[in-house]
């Protein structure tokens, strides 16, 4: 099972969406997104299920948000070029692809899936350290493998071609 193309087809992400997705508005807001789901499970201490509105409402943000920016007036910003080479990566099927990028990548998933287990054992016990361990296992291997996509993209635009000049991240 590939879930990171399980991830994409759940967020429903097409070109479009995916250009749009290329705003550091975009990326930056979407960093974002994991400590507010983190703040609003937290307010179930204070507020019980009303907790589940903040929740939801985080949860419909991170869906909306590849599409509510305008795509990026610049391509070679950090946010969009770790956004063009998530999409590479992600047609790693289709085009190869570096064997170092590729298990790097894996890598980094796996760091930020071992955060999942401390981040919800603090939050069902309500503990900071735990919760901040994982939230910071999940943040940083998510962070870290943005900016390995960037190198991943720089190695497949190759030399020559002009920092805005993205590669065709439409086409496997």
């Amino acid at each position: 099972m590939d879930v990171f193309a399980l991830s994409e087809r759940l967020m429903r992400m097409d070109d479009a969406a995916w250009e749009r997705h290329a705003n550091p508005l975009s990326v930056w807001s979407r960093v974002a997104a994991l400590p507010l789901l983190v703040l609003a499970l937290w307010t179930r201490a204070w507020i019980g299920w009303w907790c589940l509105v903040p929740v939801a409402a985080v949860a419909l943000f991170v869906f909306v948000n590849p599409r509510l920016f305008a795509p990026p007036a610049r391509q070679d910003s950090w946010a969009a070029r770790a956004t063009y080479g998530e999409r590479l990566f992600l047609a790693r099927r289709e085009r190869a692809l570096p064997p170092h990028h590729q298990k790097m990548a894996l890598l980094l998933t796996g760091v930020s899936a071992a955060g999942v287990a401390p981040l919800v054992y603090g939050l069902v016990i309500l503990q900071v350290w735990p919760t901040l361990l994982g939230l910071a296992l999940a943040m940083g291997g998510k962070l870290w493998f943005c900016d390995r996509m960037v190198w991943l993209y720089e190695d497949m635009r190759g030399a020559g071609r002009s920092a805005a000049a993205p590669v065709d991240v439409h086409r496997g």
